[in-house]
């Protein structure tokens, strides 16, 4: 795991901790901002951050009020969260779970045990993004799942039929290429001897009519074949 593309937002209101925190998390190669507030932490674009380390009390805000937001908001839902707390009861911690957090870290900590959580926390989260970048295919709001073999757009599903299916599973996975439609049938149709050209046209036909307003974007190279572009 290559700690250098990982970035740390530490959120807490002992500023001595914060130093110390994101020092020793740079020195393994994390890049780490720090936060003296979960207000000041909300004002950031929190898109950009692999991971959180959330002090439950804080100010006005505390750490469970914060995780609560951004759990609610669908751009930071799946955010992964640490949160570090002197609140250590069982309560506390279910709390913390129920909220989704990743781990739970009681005050006082040593930084090994800190560190040694927050590379446990990314590589399991990497690794799940990662699969679902291997099995989700996403062009705007249309998502084409290869495990499940499913089409969603805006959350719908559509159904198709097997070769529609793995034709668009061609064309998104090679987005702006052109595929002749010996390729298509080679690619496709592998399993059966004789097909005829036109049973290609046919198919991209009602994919097109199936994906709606996403039609347009199988688009026809006169001559050459099809290929999925804006």
């Amino acid at each position: 795991m290559n700690a250098n593309k990982y970035k740390i937002l530490v959120v807490d209101d002992e500023e001595d901790l914060c130093e110390i925190l994101q020092f020793n998390l740079e020195n393994e190669g994390y890049v780490v901002h720090t936060a003296n507030s979960a207000e000041e932490a909300l004002k950031l674009d929190l898109l950009q951050y692999n991971l959180l380390l959330l002090d439950v009390m804080m100010g006005e805000i505390s750490g469970f009020k914060m995780a609560n937001i951004l759990r609610k908001d669908p751009k930071t839902e799946k955010m992964p969260i640490i949160f570090l707390t002197a609140k250590d009861t069982e309560n506390d911690m279910l709390t913390g779970f129920n909220l989704g957090a990743d781990d739970y870290i009681a005050k006082p900590f040593s930084i090994r045990q800190v560190v040694a959580r927050v590379k446990a926390v990314l590589r399991r989260t990497t690794e799940t993004e990662e699969k679902k970048l291997h099995t989700v295919m996403q062009y705007q709001t249309m998502q084409l799942d290869t495990k499940q073999k499913k089409l969603t757009i805006d959350e719908e599903e559509v159904a198709l039929t097997k070769k529609e299916f793995e034709i668009l599973k061609l064309l998104m996975s090679n987005f702006g290429h052109v595929f002749s439609r010996e390729e298509i049938l080679s690619k496709v149709w592998s399993d059966e001897v004789y097909v005829l050209d036109r049973t290609i046209d046919v198919n991209i036909t009602r994919l097109r009519k199936k994906l709606g307003s996403y039609g347009k974007n199988v688009v026809t190279r006169a001559g050459y074949g099809y290929c999925f572009e804006e």
